[in-house]
């Protein structure tokens, strides 16, 4: 049995990093304000449960896992709350999203 949670939690903890990573790399590399919200917080909402379930895997039942389960429980919750509140502020603020000229032509030639 130890041997299939370790298996379980090594999972965990691989896709999880695999997801903030990719995230990581997303914030950098994508062009605008929104598309590096979208990158961030969609990996990282659920990159980072996994490594917490992953953590609370190799610790056990114990009172560490369930801080860890409402560590991700929050984040859960909180992470697409705040990208919510980042991407009106930025909307307010006069930020745009870019649209490339396809797009608007799409957009243009229906109303």
């Amino acid at each position: 049995m130890s041997l299939l949670v370790d298996i379980l939690s090594g999972l965990c903890l691989l896709a999880g990093s695999f997801l903030c990573i990719t995230g990581a790399i997303g914030l950098l590399r994508l062009p605008d304000v929104f598309c590096r919200l979208h990158a961030a917080s969609l990996n990282e909402t659920l990159g980072t449960p996994l490594i917490l379930l992953g953590l609370a895997l190799q610790v056990g039942p114990t009172l560490t896992s369930v801080k860890l389960f409402l560590v991700a429980v929050f984040i859960l919750a909180s992470n697409p709350t705040a990208t919510h509140a980042m991407s009106r502020a930025a909307l307010h603020s006069g930020e745009r999203p870019l649209v490339d000229e396809k797009a608007q032509e799409i957009s243009s030639s229906k109303s």
